[in-house]
């Protein structure tokens, strides 16, 4: 198992190099000079222009700039916002916690909907059950994020006035938050509504941000369970006279979850993408509405260290995802 875990932590090394280049070329390659941007309408003159140049490091050759960026990264610093003067990483671990709530909330719908869509859809082959789910799998899949959010906010916002377009929880309410978590933090404030408040705002983005992992992990789940029920150790479970539940829920899922687990470890990428149309319709305080915001202020450190750090999320994500393999089925940890 050792051996097994080495292995992946040696495939780190050259992912974390490729990311830092590319989060360092990506801001670079789009047009527009930072300084002239931080400028506005006011304008700058070239003296000081010149001077901003030097105190940025601009007029130093690009591979110089890297190579400065990159043994920073190395040490731990990602540098100051151009905006804010702020830390990068104190401004995304400030904003982190927002994005996470939300992208779990939305992994955690995808998983209770999808595992169990994809299950019966297997078991029902050919059905109307399985035409159905597959139907609206297909669907939901096919859905720009963006307009699926502006349909939601119109009907359940506009005409019914169910839920808030916008933020995180009512201005009304007013509490620390220490743990960066809405739903705990009001609840832990004990104002009377706050809590349902939180709920309420979470809905729509939830709903939005987990629409396609539900899609994915349902028809994951069904190619993998009709693979499975194919088996020959279920034709004799069945032969035995073993219930259909406790064949497809003990012998069938636990072998089907492997490429399941597979999808829904490669879904944390999507969540993020994802979040960053959510939260810029919803207007949710995350890193993903924080990252649009820096790329349209050419703000270079906080766009090369959010995409850095959300690259480093995703790989430990992917690094659980291989330890799941080896505790799902054994013979994975010895190859």
């Amino acid at each position: 198992m050792l051996n097994y875990v080495l292995s992946r932590l040696l495939t780190f090394v050259p992912t974390f190099f490729g990311v830092t280049l590319i989060s360092f070329g990506f801001i670079r390659a789009l047009p527009g000079d930072p300084i002239i941007v931080m400028a506005g309408e006011r304008g700058i003159g070239q003296e000081r222009y010149d001077q901003l140049a030097a105190q940025f490091g601009f007029d130093r050759p690009m591979y110089v700039q890297f190579w400065e960026y990159f043994t920073g990264v190395l040490q731990g610093d990602l540098g100051n916002s151009f905006v804010t003067k702020k830390p990068v990483w104190d401004e995304f671990f400030a904003l982190f916690p927002a994005t996470l709530e939300l992208s779990l909330c939305a992994m955690v719908l995808a998983i209770l909907l999808g595992l169990p869509a994809g299950v019966i859809a297997a078991v029902n082959r050919g059905k109307f059950f399985d035409r159905a789910l597959m139907s609206t799998a297909l669907i939901g899949y096919s859905m720009p994020i963006f307009w699926w959010a502006l349909l939601l906010i119109i009907v359940f916002s506009g005409n019914l006035g169910w839920t808030p377009v916008s933020g995180r929880i009512d201005l009304l309410y007013y509490f620390p938050d220490p743990t960066g978590f809405m739903l705990i933090d009001s609840l832990a404030s004990g104002q009377k509504g706050a809590f349902w408040s939180a709920i309420r705002h979470l809905i729509l983005p939830t709903v939005v941000l987990g629409t396609i992992p539900l899609a994915v992990i349902a028809r994951q789940t069904r190619s993998a369970m009709l693979e499975v029920l194919g088996e020959d150790y279920v034709r004799t479970a069945r032969a035995k006279g073993m219930s259909s539940g406790r064949i497809n829920s003990i012998h069938a899922l636990r072998n089907a979850l492997i490429p399941v687990i597979t999808v829904i470890g490669l879904s944390v990428g999507t969540l993020l993408a994802g979040a960053i149309l959510t939260e810029t319709i919803f207007s949710w305080p995350g890193i993903g509405k924080w990252m649009v915001d820096s790329i349209f202020r050419r703000d270079y450190p906080v766009v090369q260290g959010g995409l850095l750090l959300i690259a480093v999320m995703v790989m430990i994500v992917n690094l659980t995802v291989d330890m799941l393999y080896g505790l799902i089925n054994p013979k994975i940890r010895k190859r």
